[in-house]
């Protein structure tokens, strides 16, 4: 079933409706590439906000090679739990048959996914091999 069109609404306010919809979690699908864009630029504007606010409390709080390693391996958590789910998501574009150029990006971030979780283990075994060294 199609979603009925989306009346035009300013940006803050549909943000609070995808938050409200979240709730029970219902989610919506974007159907043009300027509402797609827009939303991206708003998650994105969103984390750059945010990030010096991270950074400020990381460099506080990072002050040993051990201290960093909580940090790194809840992040690699995170982010595995995100790529296994993508991989469920390439899996059932596959069964459908979804345009393959879809197929095709959504293996690409999964290989990258997992990439990045290999990079994220190998950081948090350089925290404990820091740690022994002196560091």
């Amino acid at each position: 079933m199609k979603p009925p069109p989306e009346v035009t609404v300013p940006l803050t306010r549909r943000s609070l409706m995808d938050a409200a919809a979240a709730c029970f979690g219902w989610r919506r699908a974007y159907e043009t590439t300027m509402q797609v864009d827009a939303l991206l630029t708003e998650q994105s504007e969103t984390a750059y906000r945010q990030a010096p606010d991270h950074a400020a409390l990381a460099t506080e709080k990072n002050t040993t090679t051990l201290a960093v390693q909580p940090g790194v391996l809840d992040v690699r958590g995170r982010i595995l739990a995100d790529v296994l789910y993508l991989e469920g998501v390439l899996a059932g574009a596959r069964a459908h048959d979804l345009a393959p150029e879809l197929t095709q990006r959504l293996e690409d971030v999964v290989d990258h996914g997992h990439e990045l979780t290999v990079l994220l283990a190998d950081a948090v075994r350089a925290t404990v091999t820091a740690h022994t060294i002196g560091g």
